[in-house]
Formats: C-alpha cells, structure tokens, sequence
C-alpha cells in the first residue's frame, strides 16, 4: 500500500505503533471482525457496492475462540516476541506477506528514489498540512511508509503520531523522517497494519493522512469509512493521491502498464478514480483540487485537498 518511487521516470507504489491507548474490554458484537473482513475486496467495483459493516460504534478484535475472553494486544514493531493474534490474518488477508528481501528493497527504494517527486509536490503539501499545525494534536498517518510527509506536520511537540504501515521494513526510515522532523520518539509510534481494519478506537484521533495510499489498498471504501471512525467529530483527512487519466492517450498508457504496476508496485492501480470514492464515503465536507506534475510521468493526474468529518 504505497507510495510513489520515481526512477528513471519509472514509478513504483508502495504503502507502516501500538495505538494511542491499550483497547478497553470488548462490547458484546453484533458485527464480528470476520464480517469486516471476508468480505470479497478483489475488485474496485465489489468493494463499492459491497460495503462492510461499520455500525457497531467501537470494533473490537477477539482472540480466536479458544482464546475469545482475551484481546488481542497490537504489540510495537520492535516488540522482541510479539504475540500471536488474529490481527496478523487480517493484514495477510488485504496485504499478502511477501519476501523479507521485496520489503527492504521497496522500502530502500521509496527513501532513496522520490526526491524529485517530493520536491515537486512540496507546495501542494505545504498548502494542505498547514491545516493541522495547530489542529492535530493526535494525527494518524495511514501508508507512512519512509516518513516523507512528517516535516510538514510534526515539528511541534505536542503532536503524536501513528503511522500504520503493512511494510515492517518501513519503520526504521519513518522513525529517521521523525527524528528528522524534530519529533520525540516517545510521541511517534509505528503499527504494522492496514487501512481496512485500523487498530485504534472509535473518534481517537484528530486528523488522518494519507498521501498515494489509496491507490494500492485492497478495498478503498472500507479503507475510507475506517478513517472517518477514527476521526473525532470535525476531524480532517488530508490527501495527495493519483487518479487515473481522463479518456485519451494518457488513460490508454495506463490501461497498458496497470498490470505490470500493480505486479511490481505492491498493488498499485493505475486507472481507480480515487476521487470519486473520496467524494462519496461520506464526508460532512470535501475540499480537493487537481494537478499535473511532470515528475510523475504517467501517475497523473493527481488530487489534493482536504475532508471533514
């Protein structure tokens, strides 16, 4: 899930803390973890018609049923022995693990090949994160993967991040974009999981980011409607994400390449019109622009802007 690396004008897309509180007791459910879950999330066109449930208020993880009494603790990446849980099927159901050698690899690449990208989009960023310089105390980054995006928005002290990732090998680049940033250590925390099933409670955070995730989750409306469950009322979900071109040579292209990207680029979809499923998942307001940057090659047009809960 997913970022942009730019070489040779070649992308590659590519998506990585225990949460901000320990889970409380579980409620009784009427909605289990496996209707969120075993959904079909195969095709953009399922997922959009095909909505997972999210009218539980708080969703909880159980154990397995030998173990059904217990939670199951979402352990610091850096834990020496993590526990087993069921979360871990979750991440491999929308995020199938592959080799340790294609993470490190990916993630070398995501922190060494997109300067120019960033460069590039620094006024879009710029523009966007200065929302939250005074307004997220508590921010959640969903696809940090290297950490670009923490010097615009965790310079101040007060501010705690969580950065999810399905990338492990992603953390120790984002916790060097932290201390980059001047972030304390103690105020950052990474998690290794996705964004259908986020492992924080109900209106726990302040703003959700995500810049070029979207485009390589298994399942965006569910990815979406988890984001505004985190968010506290009034919340903000700030975006950059590439969208595929209108009909025309450059929509052909990336009909072309959209195979291979997705093979390559952990998942990348070339042509999803991210915008759409941003404009309906619901948002009490959406605040979005549209721009074409020549770094990006063929991963254009993108869109940035802003949503509320």
């Amino acid at each position: 899930m997913l970022r942009m690396v730019l070489s040779n004008s070649l992308p590659f897309v590519g998506l990585s803390c225990p949460p901000f509180k320990p889970f409380s007791k579980a409620n009784s459910l009427s909605c289990s973890l496996s209707k969120r879950v075993d959904s079909d999330s195969d095709s953009d066109d399922s997922s959009r018609i095909a909505k997972s449930c999210f009218c539980c208020g708080r969703r909880r993880f159980l154990e397995s049923a030998s173990m059904a009494s217990t939670l199951f603790p979402i352990a610091p990446s850096t834990a020496a022995a993590p526990p087993r849980s069921n979360y871990t099927d979750v991440v491999n159901k929308f995020h199938p693990p592959k080799p340790g050698w294609y993470e490190e690899l990916y993630a070398k690449l995501l922190n060494s090949t997109t300067k120019s990208y960033e460069a590039e989009v620094a006024p879009y960023k710029s523009e966007i994160f200065s929302n939250l310089k005074e307004k997220g105390q508590k921010i959640l980054e969903i696809g940090i993967g290297t950490g670009p995006n923490l010097r615009y928005y965790a310079s101040n002290s007060d501010v705690h991040v969580v950065g999810i990732d399905p990338n492990q090998k992603m953390e120790k680049y984002a916790r060097s974009s932290a201390v980059s940033a001047g972030l304390p250590q103690s105020n950052f925390e990474f998690i290794h999981a996705v964004g259908e099933v986020i492992p924080l409670d109900d209106a726990s955070v302040d703003a959700v980011v995500g810049t070029l995730v979207l485009c390589s989750v298994k399942d965006v409306s569910m990815t979406l409607q988890e984001m505004k469950r985190v968010l506290r009322p009034g919340g903000m979900y700030v975006f950059v994400e590439h969208v595929g071109a209108k009909e025309g040579t450059l929509r052909v292209i990336q009909k072309i390449l959209d195979p291979l990207q997705q093979m390559l680029a952990d998942g990348c979809h070339l042509c999803r019109d991210t915008g759409s499923y941003i404009l309906e998942a619901g948002f009490s307001r959406v605040d979005l622009k549209t721009v074409s940057l020549k770094k990006a090659a063929f991963i254009n047009p993108q869109i940035y802007g802003a949503a509320y809960k």
